[in-house]
Order: structure tokens, then sequence, then C-alpha cells
């Protein structure tokens, strides 16, 4: 994991950097996959993201916050308006990396539906990963600063962005925004949802690079995810239409849809906990 907020800031210092991967890759036959977080306009540069493909790049974290564009607006996120965002999603995943994307609810503007348009903006996306929270103000931030002058600061954060908690007053309902992002989360992650959304991406997927090989440990954690998915749990139907699926259409993806269904077994057990 290269750690950066913003990977892509300084493009002509990162495309020295890639090209550098590159070089080392070929020179060495390394297999080793990389993953870091970077801005939406990535989308906006052909040869940056060809680069990152080359160089190893395999998922990026991009902070899309939400589909709202008053919501956008209001927190300031610029690069992420006046685009359209599914198609900036799309273009990435394309070019051979996964995007797991960040969503914030609660904010000021956001509608009532908010939930439904994030719910339909992820599907349709195929975000497989969408790490959705309730909007928090953060201490030193222009929100914590507003919030405190307009007298509806109630505390701190605690540090958890997947707390079903609120430090401030929301113009929606408090109890209505606590509710739908309980139920959002369930939604996002119950197995039809989510093994659709896997489908999605990777029918817009196209992997770059040699395959990683697969050892003996790899193999049996396959095995136990069979079990644990396909025989144990309750979206075991599901499972298995899935994995159909993913063999019918996709065979050269068992690895990735395996990995993300592993992954979503997790993500299920998260969502359970709000």
């Amino acid at each position: 994991f290269l750690v950066d907020d913003n990977f892509i800031g300084n493009t002509t210092r990162v495309k020295e950097l890639l090209r550098e991967l590159v070089q080392w890759r070929e020179r060495t036959g390394s297999q080793m996959g990389f993953f870091t977080e970077a801005s939406v306009n990535l989308a906006d540069d052909p040869e940056l993201l060809e680069l990152m493909a080359r160089a190893g790049f395999k998922r990026v974290f991009v902070g899309i916050e939400t589909s709202v564009a008053s919501s956008l607006q209001e927190c300031h996120k610029v690069q992420n308006t006046g685009r359209d965002l599914a198609q900036s999603v799309r273009t990435i995943q394309q070019a051979g990396m996964e995007v797991m994307g960040g969503f914030i609810v609660g904010f000021d503007n956001d509608p009532p539906d908010v939930f439904q348009q994030q719910y339909e903006f992820i599907q349709r996306t195929g975000i497989v990963t969408a790490m959705v929270g309730l909007l928090t103000a953060l201490p030193q931030t222009r929100l914590h600063q507003r919030l405190q002058r307009e007298g509806r600061l109630l505390a701190d954060s605690n540090g958890d962005n997947t707390a079903a908690v609120l430090n401030f007053v929301p113009r929606l309902d408090r109890q209505f925004l606590i509710k739908g992002y309980r139920q959002l989360m369930h939604t996002l992650y119950e197995p039809r949802s989510y093994y659709r959304r896997i489908l999605t991406f990777l029918a817009e997927h196209y992997p770059q690079g040699p395959k990683m090989k697969l050892s003996w440990t790899d193999f049996k954690a396959f095995l136990k995810s069979l079990w644990v998915m396909g025989v144990w749990h309750g979206g075991r139907r599901a499972f298995w239409r899935f994995l159909t699926t993913v063999l019918v259409f996709h065979p050269r993806q068992v690895t990735a849809a395996m990995t993300l269904a592993i992954y979503g077994y997790h993500f299920r057990r998260v969502a359970a906990g709000l």
C-alpha cells in the first residue's frame, strides 16, 4: 500500500516514479501488486492510467463522497463536480484497477432520498468495496468551525468512521439519517446486491499485467471459502448463482471474483454490527 492521500497530486513526479516501477517489474519479473489513494481526475489522464496499470497498481481508493451535486459543492470537492462520476469510475476500472469508493451521507444539502441515490450509483458503477460513512465534523476543519459557529456541534469525533454516530445536529432528522445509513449498509452488503456489483465490475474491468501465481495455501483458502459461503452461510443460493455466472462469463477472473466474494463475507459482518 503506497500511503498518500492523493498519489497523483504531482503528476510529473508520479509518472517518473511509475516509469521506474515498470522497469523494475520488467527487470525482476515481480508480481507484486500495489494499492493507493487518488482523486477521481485520475480518469482524465490516459498515460497515467496506463503507467499505473503497467507498474502493478491493482486497486485505488477514490473519495467520491456523493453523487448529489449540491453536496459536493458544500464539501468543496471541486474535482468531483462538473463531470460524469460514473463514467470516471468506469474509465479507471477499464484501465485495470479496481475502484474502492469512499461515500458520505449527512451533508446539509442531502435530500431525503440520498440513501437510494447512493445505493443506485454504487450498484450502477460496480464499486464492489463501497466505504460509506456518516458525515463527521473533525477538529480544525472548516466544517467543524462552521458547525461550532452555528451552535450545531455536539462532540468531537471518536475516530470510528463506521460508527452510526453523528457528532453534530444535521439538517435531516437525526434518527432518520442513522436509520437510513444502517439500512444502506445492510442493503449494499446483502449477498444479492454485493454479488451483482462484482459481476458489474468484472464486466467492465480489463486486468493488466501478469497473473499472480496461486499457492497451496491459496487453494486451501479457496476450498474453505466454498464451504463457508456455499454451504454454511445463509446467502449460499446467491453465492452459487454468482459463481456459476463467473465461471460461464468471466472464467479468466475467477480468482478476482472469489477474492471479492471473501471480502464481502467480512463486510457483511461489519454491516451487521452497525
